[in-house]
């Protein structure tokens, strides 16, 4: 049970406050009670962009460490648990890689993803077993993300990680947080109030989100996972990245649907190598080794390649 001082602490965040003593949300149309929300959501953004220099320097040393051969860990509870998860999961699919590379830990385990177990983020000592339990090591980078900032059990997960020698971020939407002071980054963005006062699943759940892009894109983007604007390591599952990938393989290469299907079959359905094939006329072998020695980045292969489409492009 949390002590006095405890929840008096809690009681002084930011994400706590009342946004407005006088307003009645329960007497408000639904088209104001939509402008208010968006409202609030377009000053999340502004929130995020004061936070932008953390950011950066933290996806830098993430980066670093990935190239390296680390991985990318969240820790969280709550909403800031499920976040974690949400973004580890959609990296495998986005930019081809091992389930493994980006991990999402939620406090209460895979059952508080759809049902809340409130209790299990008052334990530090859970989170130290969650990472103990996936062997975490100086290469990881492991991202704890909590709102308030204070959540115990990311904090056991932070201080087990600085033992180990991991990199340690943290990411909250409180000022001074304990997560802070406990990670090597600090991650603040201060978003305010909520709307539906300590409700940060709103505010601070969408600037969570905001920042959990940015760090996992752009280090899938520094390790090569993408060619252009192009997520060239898009894993053919379905009939929509199916045809995604063709159309990938078109764009990056100017060639027309039946010859990127071709390519793209050749290949055994990897973007990434079909393009190479295309755009060096390397057979399979020697494009996958090629990318192999490029650590897998299609600009160490292509080098000053010109694609057919160039000259239709500027005409």
């Amino acid at each position: 049970m949390a002590s006095d001082s405890a929840e008096i602490e809690l009681d002084r965040l930011t994400t706590e406050a009342v946004i407005d003593d006088e307003l009645m949300l329960d007497e408000q149309p639904v088209d104001e009670l939509v402008a208010m929300m968006n409202r609030r959501d377009a000053q999340v953004a502004g929130a995020v962009r004061d936070a932008l220099p953390t950011i950066t320097a933290a996806i830098e040393s993430t980066s670093e460490r990935m190239r390296a051969g680390g991985r990318l860990i969240y820790v969280g509870a709550g909403t800031s648990g499920r976040l974690g998860v949400l973004d580890a999961s959609e990296i495998p699919p986005t930019f081809g890689t091992d389930s493994s590379l980006v991990v999402g830990l939620i406090a209460g385990g895979p059952t508080a993803l759809v049902s809340a177990v409130e209790l299990a983020e008052d334990s530090e000592d859970a989170g130290r077993v969650d990472l103990e339990r996936i062997t975490v090591g100086p290469l990881d980078t492991v991202v704890g993300v909590a709102s308030s900032g204070r959540t115990p059990y990311v904090l056991g997960a932070l201080r087990f990680a600085n033992e180990r020698g991991a990199l340690t971020v943290g990411l909250s939407c409180n000022a001074d947080t304990p997560i802070s002071a406990a990670a090597q980054h600090g991650i603040e963005v201060v978003v305010g109030p909520e709307l539906v006062t300590g409700s940060t699943r709103l505010g601070a759940g969408t600037a969570t989100k905001m920042v959990l892009n940015m760090i996992s894109t752009i280090t899938m983007i520094r390790l090569g996972k993408t060619s252009r604007t192009l997520m060239v390591d898009v894993k053919v599952t379905n009939a929509k990245l199916r045809r995604r990938a063709v159309r990938i393989v078109s764009l990056a290469t100017g060639v027309d649907d039946a010859a990127a299907r071709a390519a793209l079959e050749a290949a055994g359905g990897s973007a990434k190598l079909a393009i190479a094939t295309v755009l060096t006329g390397l057979s399979v072998a020697d494009a996958q080794l090629a990318l192999a020695e490029a650590h897998g980045a299609l600009s160490g292969v292509l080098g000053k390649v010109v694609r057919p489409n160039t000259e239709k492009e500027s005409a």
